[in-house]
């Protein structure tokens, strides 16, 4: 009884790592002809606080504002006005696949002049236009800046970024995308990390649950269903069934350094040959004190500035020289280089000298 309990918690084991370790088809790939279509406009907003553009210095602001006070009715020819509760800004969204007349998309307001913040501010009907030209939707509505500022007499404190915003469901979609997608006969599946046998395993994850072939691999990138062969109603059917199969993706062996920070990320597949390891740090100050001597009293002598540097070269403890064997993995090494102490910096530094010695067998990517 208790073999067979051991051998239930094994198998259930084996299973669950399996199914851990599977990633959908929709996590790893882009179907062709579903995407999004980016939009822009530039638009005006009011409403503001004594925050907004100083007309002399941004006169584009002006001449929109013109612009919609006369297509309002209003007469301003020769007038001058000098408002400070108004700012230009871009307006930006993107439309998702399939949107439909109607539905409401996020938008984001940026200043484009010298506004000090957007918060509050009102954004006026703003058209949004996608690559062709085309007015695709229309944003209005409260901007909620990111930001706030606080100023006084002699100093400024900004925290944040109070000159861009977003306005949750500010745009109305007012034009559809012209696209036919229940006439496609096949479609593309467009890897996001190319990769030859990550597209292997997908196109026999995909026949393996229609028990026929209905998909090939044409690249690292690139894998083609055939929606007929699939036999479902429609291409949708067809891509809410392959979507959610399960595939286990291959990865590339990756280091990944980011200097400003100290962080080191790596993949589980980084090997390290057989390689020997030594490290130090020399400290360099040089500090300047000078000495003024002043001359006797009642004399006619000058003061004179006498420099005096002090320098020293200090050694910190490094490590001494160590041997990695080889095909150790890379958390291995890191995890001796943390239990000598080596600092996350110093421990980089270690790290491009191994690849420059030809021993880390991974990509290595310093940011």
């Amino acid at each position: 009884m208790k073999h067979l309990l051991a051998c239930l918690l094994a198998l259930f084991a084996l299973t669950t790592a399996a199914h851990a370790n599977s990633i959908r088809i929709k996590d790893l790939v882009e179907f062709d002809g579903v995407r999004g279509n980016d939009l822009v406009g530039y638009g005006l907003v009011v409403g503001l606080n004594g925050t907004g553009d100083g007309i002399r210095n941004a006169p584009f602001t002006e001449d929109i504002m013109s612009n919609i006070l006369e297509r309002l009715g209003v007469n301003i020819t020769g007038e001058q006005f000098r408002p400070k509760n108004v700012a230009a800004v871009f307006v930006t969204a993107s439309l998702p696949p399939f949107a439909r007349t109607g539905s409401r998309i996020d938008v984001t307001v940026s200043a484009i002049g010298d506004a000090k913040s957007l918060l509050g501010g009102t954004l006026i009907m703003t058209p949004l236009n996608a690559a062709d030209g085309e007015i695709y939707a229309v944003g209005q509505g409260t901007v909620i800046a990111g930001g706030a500022t606080a100023e006084g007499d002699g100093a400024t404190v900004t925290k944040g970024v109070p000159t861009s915003g977003v306005i949750p469901s500010g745009a109305r979609v007012e034009r559809e995308i012209d696209f036919d997608f229940t006439k496609l006969k096949s479609i593309r599946l467009a890897l996001r990390t190319p990769d030859f046998t990550t597209a292997v395993r997908i196109e026999r994850a995909i026949n393996g649950k229609y028990g026929r072939v209905v998909s090939r691999m044409l690249d690292s990138g690139t894998v083609v269903v055939d929606i007929t062969a699939t036999r479902a109603i429609s291409p949708a059917h067809a891509l809410g069934t392959i979507e959610n199969i399960g595939v286990e993706p291959e990865r590339r062996a990756r280091v990944v350094v980011d200097q400003r920070s100290g962080t080191i990320v790596m993949g589980e597949d980084v090997r390290i040959s057989r390689v020997a390891v030594s490290q130090g740090n020399l400290t360099l100050r040089i500090q300047e004190q000078p000495i003024v001597v002043q001359p006797n009293p009642f004399s006619d002598g000058e003061a004179i500035v006498v420099p005096r540097t002090n320098a020293t070269i200090e050694e910190e403890p490094g490590i001494g020289l160590a041997e990695v064997s080889g095909g150790a993995s890379l958390s291995e090494l890191v995890a001796g280089l943390n239990a000598l102490g080596v600092a996350p910096r110093d421990m980089i530094d270690i790290l491009k000298s191994i690849k420059a010695a030809g021993a880390l067998h991974a990509e290595f990517i310093v940011r």
